[in-house]
């Protein structure tokens, strides 16, 4: 018993001489910067990311709108953007892409203002309608397309049950008609624009209207001159980001226009699989150029209007 106190005595005393050794100059950076270094491994797959799928696509369709078939430089390919049917088509996008947003606007906007005042902020309605909000501002494409097709198309289920209920018969090419095409891209508008307005709508405060009414103004001017100027740029900018969302929208009108091409991105997907005429690639890069162009002004707009809003913020 005693040898083990004097063999643990001599370890203690050992142990108290060795010197601890000090940090090396690695371990003391990465303590050091440890907030910069999380903050960069954050940041760098994300910037890669973007890099990879926004930047570089861009790059080349700016570069490809001006190259020629062999590779070298021409302005030949925007000659074809003054053609009629060119235009038409840009013409019907942007017609398809500001009704559809305007719907989708409206309607959220009020939906939005019906949740706040109509149930809890962290309440079971508030929560359900998010969450379905946030799906089915994804839902779109082919698989939406295939939804509507399989309710209103010619044997489609809501077809058939109009046509036995009540003898109104559908038109089968209602769907891939403009009112038809605006209607479905209401179905992702609408639930898009709950998700973007709500913290709008949310953040206006009671004591506002409060303070109105307790200097006699009423329910118009408290709109007009309090609610409306807080709320318009922030339903401008969502107004904007809706038409972005529609414009570039690809996949559902392409399940449901196969034949044609009236849309400008139906234009790019002809134009890229013609095999007959080389010249045809470039058109697509132009297009898609075009494309770019009419959706970074809009974003360009949504954000200065963003930067008017944030001031009451």
């Amino acid at each position: 018993m005693s040898s083990s106190n004097a063999f643990s005595t001599q370890g203690a005393a050992v142990a108290r001489r060795t010197p601890i050794p000090p940090p090396s100059a690695l371990t003391a950076v990465v303590s050091r910067h440890r907030k910069e270094l999380g903050t960069l491994g954050v940041t760098v797959p994300f910037f890669a990311y973007t890099a990879c799928f926004l930047l570089a696509p861009t790059l080349i369709v700016v570069f490809g709108a001006f190259s020629s078939a062999d590779g070298g430089f021409t302005l030949a390919n925007f000659r074809r953007l003054a053609e009629a049917n060119t235009i038409a088509a840009f013409g019907t996008s942007i017609l398809v892409s500001m009704i559809s947003a305007l719907i989708g606007s409206v309607v959220g906007a009020l939906a939005s203002y019906a949740l706040v005042i109509g149930s809890r902020p962290n309440g079971l309605a508030r929560r359900l309608i998010g969450a379905i909000s946030s799906v089915l501002a994804q839902f779109g494409g082919v698989m939406l397309a295939f939804a509507f097709i399989a309710t209103l198309g010619i044997n489609g289920v809501g077809t058939m049950l109009l046509q036995q209920l009540f003898g109104v018969t559908v038109n089968p090419n209602w769907l891939s008609t403009m009112p038809g095409l605006v209607m479905i891209y209401s179905y992702f508008q609408i639930p898009l624009m709950i998700i973007i307005f709500l913290p709008a709508v949310d953040s206006m405060l009671p004591q506002w209207r409060e303070a109105a009414e307790s200097l006699g103004g009423s329910t118009w001017q408290y709109w007009t001159r309090v609610a409306g100027p807080i709320l318009a740029p922030r339903f401008i900018s969502a107004l904007l980001l809706l038409f972005a969302n529609a414009f570039s929208a690809y996949a559902t009108a392409a399940a449901l226009f196969s034949q044609r091409s009236i849309l400008v991105p139906l234009m790019i997907q002809g134009a890229m699989r013609n095999e007959m005429d080389v010249n045809q690639q470039g058109f697509a890069q132009v297009l898609a150029f075009a494309m770019v162009v009419v959706v970074a002004l809009a974003m360009l707009l949504s954000h200065a209007v963003e930067k008017r809003a944030g001031r009451w913020q």
